[in-house]
């Protein structure tokens, strides 16, 4: 299974790896309101599973927010090795003095993990490999001994990285093979890692699971889509449904209501241009869910139309049999409209996130 780079890097963070300063995007808005949060030039990276992204145009710069809404909007919608993108992470842009590549994978061949590194590293590592192999080294590790910290410093020696840098590089590669380990990985890779004036950070980050492991990897399954019908739906532990139209989008729903001190029942995402009817499917599948008290439903309309939102919301409501509030979020294309039909139903509904995800936390309580 593969994880997305932003699932990745927070992976990382949390091992001690450090990463760029960054937060998920899903319209070109958010990615404006994050490069102002960030206050510095930025890297807009669209949030696929196929490699090669920079060369793709996947990956582009933004100095200011007003060009990070430019460039996220350029990427946003567009189609690039033949995946949809959905949603971009925001980056700080990193003043960078060196690139390193460094990787950990699982060899059948010998069924044994192997380190790969190189003070080569980038996007041009494919051209090294095949040109100047003698520039990567190989550092074959047994599954049965312990890695210990002098691995990963002779590992840097090997590169010939400065006597500066050996011991900080040791210890980055020490904590990879953690990650390796931990999560079950075939592939830990970071490509680049790069020197800075604030020392070593992952600048991207890429983790494959073994699908053998993936029992004891739920939490990983968790956070990556899965399918039920047509749509992603993660099944979870609390008491609030959270659906959103988009990847990026629901999972800050579900942030956002772990802030206030909820608890998410399901990650659903109905995708970016879902129907009324498929807004009425959606709410229905989680208001089954006896576990459910409250539904936080997060739209920011784009493709989605406020309007078709409303009238599915209107339909759940008369039909269902199932009592359960549901707490609306709504804001976007033809956005007066369907707050019109929400008001003339007597429904409440809020415009911004934050202010919706303390409500549905907050109607929980009351009905707990």
């Amino acid at each position: 299974m593969k994880i997305h780079e932003y699932i990745a890097k927070d992976i990382f963070k949390d091992e001690g790896i450090s990463v760029p300063k960054s937060k998920l995007a899903v319209s070109p808005e958010e990615a404006k309101m994050v490069s102002s949060e960030i206050g510095k030039p930025v890297v807009i990276k669209s949030q696929i599973l196929a490699g090669g992204r920079g060369k793709a145009g996947g990956i582009k710069f933004a100095d200011n927010p007003d060009e990070a809404y430019t460039k996220a909007n350029e990427i946003l919608g567009s189609t690039l090795k033949d995946e949809r993108v959905e949603m971009v992470l925001v980056e700080e842009k990193l003043n960078i003095i060196s690139e390193y590549y460094l990787s950990i994978v699982l060899d059948r061949s010998v069924k044994k993990p192997l380190i790969m590194a190189s003070m080569s590293g980038g996007i041009d590592i494919e051209d090294v490999a095949e040109n100047k192999p003698e520039k990567i080294i190989k550092y074959y590790l047994n599954p049965l001994d312990e890695f210990l910290p002098y691995h990963g410093r002779e590992i840097a020696i090997k590169m010939g990285v400065p006597n500066s840098m050996i011991t900080k590089l040791g210890a980055v590669v020490c904590k990879l093979f953690n990650v390796f380990q931990k999560y079950d990985a075939t592939i830990a890779e970071i490509n680049p890692l790069v020197v800075t004036a604030d020392g070593i950070i992952a600048a991207d980050a890429k983790l494959e699971i073994d699908d053998d492991s993936l029992y004891r990897q739920k939490s990983l399954v968790d956070l990556q889509k899965v399918t039920k019908g047509e749509f992603a739906y993660v099944k979870l532990d609390g008491n609030i449904a959270v659906i959103g139209n988009g990847a990026g989008l629901t999972l800050s729903g579900m942030d956002m209501l772990k802030l206030y001190g909820g608890k998410p029942a399901t990650f659903l995402d109905i995708g970016g241009g879902s129907s009324q009817e498929n807004i009425v499917k959606a709410l229905n599948i989680v208001i089954s869910d006896p576990d459910v008290k409250t539904v936080f439903l997060n739209v920011l309309g784009g493709i989605t139309r406020a309007d078709d939102v409303a009238r599915g919301v209107l339909d759940v409501i008369d039909a269902s049999k199932h009592k359960v509030p549901i707490v609306i979020r709504l804001t976007g294309t033809n956005e007066e409209e369907g707050q019109r039909i929400l008001k003339e139903a007597g429904v409440s509904f809020e415009t911004s996130m934050e202010a919706a995800a303390k409500k549905a936390v907050e109607l929980c309580k009351d009905i707990i």
